[in-house]
């Protein structure tokens, strides 16, 4: 055997022996999935950014007060929108379906229903917990809650409190420009 034949295979032995070792330190971590980014963190360390996403149509509490059955498909689209859904199959049938998936919210899923009977809606098939406005754009809400707000005003205890303010000598501005002195036109008598 040639002495780069006996290199080349000891190379070969040496990349195989690191191969195994590296796969059985694998089989030593713990059960985790460690490079899954659908956790909150890659490895333990990073949060990935997550993009934001929106489908549907956001319909509220008041929103669904103002349909009743009876209503026409026109009226109904003018209080909560067109439906994400309209199936040719079921022409008598909307759905509205909203899904929404932001990081640092919890993702929010509702279905409503609406089934027409020719043109007059026959029946409303919605989920009771329904937000309101304002509980729905507190629910998508990420952004940190600060402290207190900074004072910005002063008590008058705090302003008797205060160092009277020091006055200031009157300085006279510089002329701008050259200054010139001339002799008088006429004469002094």
């Amino acid at each position: 055997m040639s002495l780069n034949s006996q290199i080349a295979l000891i190379a070969r032995c040496t990349a195989a022996a690191a191969s195994l070792a590296a796969l059985g330190a694998c089989s030593q971590m713990p059960k985790m999935d460690v490079f899954s980014v659908s956790g909150d963190k890659v490895l333990g360390l990073v949060q990935p950014y997550r993009v934001e996403i929106v489908q549907g149509n956001v319909v509220t509490k008041e929103q669904m007060q103002l349909v009743k059955t009876g209503m026409t498909r026109a009226q109904v689209r003018d209080a909560i929108g067109s439906p994400l859904l309209t199936d040719v199959f079921h022409d008598a049938r909307w759905d509205y379906v909203f899904t929404i998936r932001r990081q640092g919210a919890a993702p929010q899923n509702r279905r409503i229903l609406l089934t027409f009977d020719g043109d007059q809606l026959a029946k409303i098939d919605a989920p009771e917990d329904l937000p309101s406005e304002k509980e729905f754009i507190a629910a998508i809400d990420t952004t940190k809650v600060k402290s207190a707000a900074p004072k910005l005003e002063m008590t008058e205890e705090e302003r008797k409190a205060l160092p009277p303010p020091v006055k200031q000598a009157a300085v006279t501005p510089e002329p701008i420009g050259p200054v010139r002195d001339y002799p008088p036109l006429e004469a002094r008598r």
